[in-house]
């Protein structure tokens, strides 16, 4: 006979539902378990594409090629700038049109330069009224490539000079060009001045060519 069991006592059931294994029996399959670690991370680290890592080691000769192919256009639209359309060249203008405007005007004497050569070239020719008188404006470009401007005026001396020439600008001595008897005076910069005073008007040459050229231009007025 065997022994009785306690009226309280359960038998455990080790079925689970559904049919399934036990939980505390193997089910044959081994856990799945990866026994390396995968490697730590590197900060800052990233992988460069064959692209970028090509680009990068460029040689110099590679970018002195570059660079000559962009250059040479660029050397040939600047001949061809200079050597048909006149790149260098300073645009000449007619001055006739203001001198005889000035002329028309009878506000004073008009001087025009005679006998230069062609190799002085009229860059600029302006006649206007301006307040206290008239002002005809002729600039030149010399044979050295120098600006010069010969002004002719009927505004007063005392408020031309500093006006054209700055207020500090003091003469430096008479000198007598064409039977003419001009001051030399100093002016903005490099530049210096030849000044003609008249009782009816004021001539001035002034520009920073050398002084043989303005003298030149300065006898030159008729």
């Amino acid at each position: 006979m065997e022994p009785a069991q306690p009226a309280d006592r359960v038998p455990a059931d080790r079925t689970p539902p559904d049919g399934q294994p036990p939980a505390d029996v193997p089910t044959g399959e081994p856990a799945a378990t990866d026994p390396t670690p995968p490697p730590p991370a590197v900060p800052g680290k990233s992988e460069r594409s064959p692209a970028v890592a090509g680009k990068s080691e460029r040689s110099p000769k590679d970018m002195a090629i570059s660079l000559l192919v962009l250059l040479v256009p660029i050397a040939l639209l600047l001949a061809f700038y200079r050597g048909f359309l006149g790149g260098d060249q300073a645009t000449t203008v007619d001055p006739a049109p203001a001198i005889e405007q000035a002329r028309s005007a009878n506000v004073f004497p008009v001087s025009q330069p005679q006998g230069l050569g062609a190799d002085w070239k009229t860059v600029s020719a302006r006649y206007q009224t301006v307040e206290g008188g008239a002002n005809l404006r002729l600039g030149y470009l010399t044979p050295e490539g120098r600006g010069v401007q010969l002004l002719q005026s009927s505004v007063p001396a005392d408020r031309l000079l500093p006006a054209e020439l700055t207020s500090q600008s003091q003469p430096q001595g008479p000198t007598e060009l064409a039977g003419r008897t001009w001051q030399l005076y100093t002016a903005r910069g490099n530049q210096q001045a030849l000044v003609l005073l008249e009782p009816t008007r004021t001539v001035i040459v002034v520009g920073d060519a050398r002084d043989n050229e303005l003298r030149r231009l300065a006898s030159s007025l008729s």
